[in-house]
């Protein structure tokens, strides 16, 4: 019997040299498993980016990139179709088409386009357009079930609604609804009504649209069959604060509201059954003392944590997100920390499925920055890779 103490010397003297190569083999055999296990546990997925075009610049359209999850990784980064201020972006529910607010021949519109290729080999063919009919949309989202696309103008305060083919095909431009006048609290920025995103509820009964002129999240009660809107009542923000973004906890039971003018994110409780919104909580997302030292701040995107233990916000001026913990008994938000992006105005970001990435997009300097996010605190950490994406103004996963 060989002793358990037994020294390599030993094996090559007493038990001999092909029990010593039958160890090395299955060494080995064990390391390239091992390899072979943590490369199919990694996962490559698309990512689109939306950009700004204006006369002279870089970007030419929508991007898209291959993101590694296991590595943190962004590669790949090509045009995939040439578009006229293709800012925001959303994705249908199959996976199959994408939408953008675009110019169109110099119309304002929503675009759908077939998503065709492999993973890291995706292409956008156009399948449909539709004008807007009331200007630019300054932001666009699909309806859980698939069935219509909607958009909110900011210049004349609307919100839009498009029917969709099963396919996810643009077929009409639905219904339209105007928002109410301003608050008129901030000069020069309050007087009319400023609708800037569009969502629904985890239910799909109802949509949501935060109104920087107002103060107020408008809410409509939606037929997403028939395409129509139906005004059923407000979400109240702080006098001044501009609501720009929100979501909802993924448990659906609160809403984040990102207030652009304050630099604040307001908590509400969501009642689902009634559709009703009640302020429980309003943060600032950076200090006064901090805030006075740029020209100019303002708040642009909100992003909840696919666990619900943390919520992000974005800061251009600062150029930096904001990262907050939320407490689970009651969904108030503590300040966590404030974390440069590493590159200049981020007017949007957004966190991978898996949770354990932030892309940064900062659209003065070109750049998508790369974070991981600690899993117990929620704290970001830069990678140091900062990926070329041209006026980057959408990042959508």
């Amino acid at each position: 019997m060989v002793p358990v103490s037994i020294s390599v010397l030993t094996l090559v003297t007493e038990v001999g040299i092909p029990l010593m190569r039958f160890l090395f083999c299955s060494l080995v055999g064990v390391l390239l498993m091992a390899t072979t296990c943590q490369n199919a546990s990694a996962e490559v997925v698309d990512v689109w980016f939306g950009t700004s075009t204006p006369r002279g610049g870089l970007s030419q359209g929508i991007y898209h990139g291959a993101f590694d999850t296991e590595t943190g990784k962004l590669r790949e980064v090509d045009l995939a179709a040439e578009a006229s201020g293709p800012g925001f972006l959303a994705t249908h529910p199959n996976g199959k088409m994408l939408y953008a607010v675009a110019s169109k021949d110099g119309t304002p519109s929503v675009i759908a386009y077939e998503i065709s290729g492999d993973v890291g080999e995706k292409k956008l063919v156009e399948n449909s357009v539709l004008p807007v009919g009331d200007g630019g949309a300054a932001h666009v989202s699909v309806s859980r079930d698939g069935k219509v696309v909607l958009t909110a103008q900011y210049g004349t305060g609307s919100t839009a609604c498009f029917r969709l083919d099963e396919s996810g095909g643009l077929v009409e431009r639905s219904d339209l609804q105007q928002h109410p006048p301003g608050s008129g609290v901030v000069a020069g920025r309050q007087e009319t009504s400023h609708a800037h995103w569009t969502g629904t509820s985890p239910d799909d009964r109802f949509v949501f649209v935060p109104d920087l002129g107002m103060d107020k999240v408008v809410i409509y009660k939606l037929d997403s069959s028939a395409g129509t809107l139906t005004p059923h009542g407000y979400g109240e923000c702080p006098p001044g604060g501009g609501p720009r973004h929100m979501k909802f906890s993924p448990d659906g039971q609160r809403v984040y509201v990102l207030n652009e003018l304050a630099l604040s994110v307001t908590v509400f409780d969501y009642d689902a059954k009634a559709g009703a919104m009640t302020p429980i909580q309003t943060i600032e997302t950076l200090p006064e003392s901090v805030k006075a030292k740029e020209v100019f701040n303002s708040a642009s995107e909100i992003r909840v944590h696919p666990s619900g233990k943390f919520v992000y916000t974005a800061n251009r001026g600062n150029d930096s997100i904001t990262v907050y913990s939320v407490d689970e008994s009651n969904g108030r938000l503590s300040l966590v920390e404030v974390e440069p992006i590493h590159g200049a105005w981020p007017r949007n970001f957004n966190i991978d499925a898996s949770g354990r990435w932030v892309l940064a997009a900062g659209k003065n300097t070109n750049s998508i920055s790369i974070f991981s996010i600690d899993q117990n605190t929620g704290e970001l950490q830069f990678t140091r890779d900062a990926v070329f994406v041209p006026q980057c103004i959408c990042v959508e996963f």
